[in-house]
């Protein structure tokens, strides 16, 4: 399978880089000419656009940040999709609004294309290491086709269900993270206004029954969450709207997760 990449940020550009080094013919391409100076010691090609890149590609991945940026690079004029083949397959690691992945699923059905959507958790570090784990949903014969390549730098590959499934399951991921962020820094916070070391008390939890992600990731900041308001902040909140926006419409009740994620937004000076 010939593989096309674009999105070479500082998790696409592993993920890339797996690609390349798992032996696939890959061909690269970039509004930033810089990200892809790292890759020219490898065997990757370069497109001078989406389109010549969809040209010499099966399968297309994008990490690219929104949706306005997915439908831009493939929709847009000399898009993916207007080099892409009939049979040729479009991965979506972008973290959007799953509507965004059935709207281009249905336009580019039309081409004879097949769009799954693959968004990713783990970060750069996990790339590299060839462990993220993707979250896919779309046709499940696309999907095994996708496998070999996915599996250069993820394990494991989760096939979730139909197109969409894949966004809705890291948006309830990320959900359920950004409620960590704030039960775990209100609770170190109350235990230092009770006369404990935030770090002691961090080391204590972090190897008890309470441990998580999100507190290792606040013990890592500094044991506040400060820094990882600076980071991702406005990213949590992003997807914090889409989910609480999904459950408005689906009349489903979010209950005590939305709560505590909206708190931990408020913390972070990013309220939704």
């Amino acid at each position: 399978m010939r593989v096309g990449f674009i999105g070479l940020g500082s998790q696409g550009a592993p993920m890339a880089r797996r690609i390349v080094e798992g032996g696939f013919a890959t061909t690269l391409w970039a509004r930033r000419p810089e990200t892809l100076e790292p890759f020219a010691d490898t065997a990757a090609g370069v497109a001078e656009s989406p389109a010549e890149l969809g040209r010499v590609s099966d399968l297309v991945c994008l990490c690219v940040v929104g949706d306005a940026d997915v439908d831009e690079v493939v929709r847009g004029e000399n898009g993916v999709l207007a080099g892409l083949q009939p049979g040729g397959v479009i991965a979506v690691h972008s973290t959007v609004h799953p509507d965004t992945c059935r709207q281009l699923a249905e336009h580019c059905a039309d081409r004879g294309v097949s769009v799954i959507d693959a968004p990713v958790s783990g970060g750069g570090p996990a790339a590299e290491a060839g462990t993220l784990l993707v979250m896919v949903g779309g046709d499940e014969n696309a999907v095994q086709r996708c496998r070999p390549v996915f599996d250069t730098y993820a394990d494991p590959v989760v096939h979730l269900g139909g197109i969409g499934s894949g966004q809705l399951t890291k948006l309830l991921n990320n959900l359920l993270f950004t409620a960590n962020l704030g039960t775990a820094a209100t609770a170190l916070a109350l235990g230092e206004q009770l006369g404990i070391s935030t770090e002691r008390l961090a080391e204590v939890v972090c190897r008890g029954s309470s441990n998580s992600f999100a507190l290792n990731s606040i013990r890592g900041s500094g044991g506040t969450l400060d820094r990882l308001a600076a980071m991702a902040g406005a990213l949590l909140r992003k997807d914090v709207r889409l989910v609480a926006d999904l459950a408005h419409k689906a009349a489903a009740t979010p209950g005590a997760v939305l709560d505590a994620a909206d708190a931990a937004l408020a913390l972070m000076d990013h309220p939704r």
